[in-house]
């Protein structure tokens, strides 16, 4: 886990995306814990999936007084992930994707993307999503990678700090759990088996 200087991550100004209104990160940890789920577009097939997965969480993270927020880097593609139910927690933008490059969230180049994008990884959970009728879309910016920040009450420290290696890559709910100390009945999503036949898009 690199170290992140929450002070400075939380001065970073982020987007309401039902209001448009302006507030700074570190609002999100003043009065309680923080799962922060920061997706790479809110039309990747796999950032959809990985926010239904996340969203089984939710009851159990509420009854324990932990918010669960998404960031997304741009408002492409917002309505139609809201309006699917993909996120069960509130939703903003980092429309300078400035939390992004301070989490150390790397960006590909338009030559490195596409063997990202066609990875295994990326391919297990494509089919996972299909199989789940989730869907995606390429609209929108295509290079930005995503991952996660958990952050105690009043910041006092990161519980867990994941970037994502793969686009493809995710944090288990057991993994989410253990981090923040609490126990959930939520059933983690099968990853697939993949084959060419199944994976194909």
């Amino acid at each position: 886990m690199a170290n992140i200087d929450l002070t400075q991550v939380g001065k970073n100004l982020l987007k309401k995306t039902d209001s448009g209104e302006d507030i700074e990160v570190q609002s999100l940890w003043k009065g309680q814990t923080v799962v922060l789920f920061f997706l790479r577009r809110f039309g990747c097939q796999v950032c959809r999936w990985t926010a239904a997965e996340i969203s089984k969480l939710e009851p159990d993270l509420r009854a324990n007084n932990i918010a669960l927020v998404g960031i997304g880097p741009e408002e492409t593609g917002l309505q139609e992930f809201r309006e699917q139910g993909f996120f069960k927690g509130a939703l903003y933008l980092d429309e300078k994707k400035k939390t992004y490059k301070d989490l150390g969230f790397k960006r590909y180049t338009a030559l490195s993307v596409v063997p990202a994008a066609l990875g295994k990884k990326v391919r297990d959970v494509s089919a996972k999503a299909s199989a789940q009728g989730i869907q995606g879309n390429f609209s929108g910016d295509l290079l930005q990678s995503g991952g996660m920040l958990i952050v105690a009450k009043g910041g006092e420290k990161v519980l867990l700090h994941f970037i994502q290696d793969s686009p493809g890559d995710f944090v288990p709910l057991e993994d989410i759990s253990k981090a923040l100390g609490v126990s959930t009945s939520a059933q983690e999503g099968q990853m697939p088996v993949c084959n060419d036949e199944v994976c194909m898009r």
